[in-house]
This record gives structure tokens, C-alpha cells and sequence, in this order.
């Protein structure tokens, strides 16, 4: 019997805040200038679904934990990730967030539905809706370079 696994030694990846540290302060000043305006419950909720759909469990594990900082509900928390199935938990905006978040994450699988937008064009005004693109353009990079860095989820680290 053969396996398609492929063992290999763990490899140590680089510190993305000390390698490239200009570029991780721009990322920084990226994430605060998107966030400005927004509900912080709803900048948690948007960092947490892109996450689950990066399967970046370091993300995930700040973002929940940000989120229940900042008084966000373990139900709603335990939901974001089936929302559509559970929508009696989020409001209409949130779930025009949560429909945009996963549209903009998912790009490739076919773009961003006019139908989508729609949704979230009338939730948010311009400004507001630019913000929430904007965090959704932040936490998928964040969540890139966790991945790509093999950031581990409950350590300390942010940079």
C-alpha cells in the first residue's frame, strides 16, 4: 500500500514584521485606514469569515478572540461560519457584509455577483461600503501572510 503523503521536516519561515518591515507598517496603516468608520462587531465578523475561508486558524484564533473582547455573543461567533443557515442571528447589514466578504475572498470561483453588491450597496452607503471592501482587501492579505509565514494560531505574535 502506498500513500501520496510526503513527509517533510518542519521548515522555520522568515518574521514577515522584521524581514520586510516597511511593508508590514504599510499593511498596518492599510488595516486601520479600512476599518475607520466601521462597527467594530462587524470588522470582526467580516476578518472572521475571510479567515475561515482561508483556513488561516491564526487569524481565526485573534479575530474570535478580539470578538469576544469586544462582547460579540459565543452564538453568533459559533454561526458566522454557516450565517446563511443561521441569519436570525445577524442583522441585514451583516449579512450583506458576510455575502461580500465571501464574494471578494472567493474571487476566482467567479468574481463578485452583481447580485451581491447589490445587496451590500444598499446596506452601506459609499464611503461605508468602500471601508468594508477595503477590510476585506486587508484581512485577505493578513491572512496570506499568515499562511505563507506558517504563523501558529494562540501564539503571541502579530507581526
Amino acid at each position: 500500500m502506498t500513500t501520496n503523503t510526503i513527509a517533510s521536516a518542519p521548515t522555520t519561515r522568515l518574521n514577515f514584521a522584521k524581514s520586510a518591515p516597511k511593508v508590514f507598517r504599510a499593511l498596518i496603516g492599510f488595516d486601520a485606514a479600512a476599518r475607520e468608520g466601521l462597527d467594530p462587531a462587524l470588522v470582526e465578523l467580516i476578518q472572521i469569515r475571510a479567515s475561515h475561508l482561508n483556513h488561516c486558524a491564526y487569524c481565526l484564533h485573534m479575530h474570535t478572540n478580539d470578538a469576544r473582547k469586544a462582547g460579540e455573543s459565543e452564538d453568533r461567533l459559533h454561526m458566522v461560519a454557516v450565517w446563511r443557515e443561521a441569519r436570525h442571528f445577524f442583522t441585514d447589514k451583516e449579512q450583506a457584509a458576510l455575502a461580500l466578504t465571501e464574494a471578494v475572498t472567493l474571487v476566482a470561483d467567479g468574481g463578485v455577483p452583481d447580485e451581491v453588491y447589490a445587496q451590500a450597496a444598499a446596506q452601506f452607503e459609499e464611503r461605508e461600503l468602500a471601508q468594508v471592501l477595503a477590510l476585506i482587501f486587508a484581512i485577505n492579505t493578513w491572512n496570506r501572510v499568515a499562511l505563507a509565514t506558517q504563523k501558529v494560531a494562540g501564539t503571541d505574535e502579530r507581526g
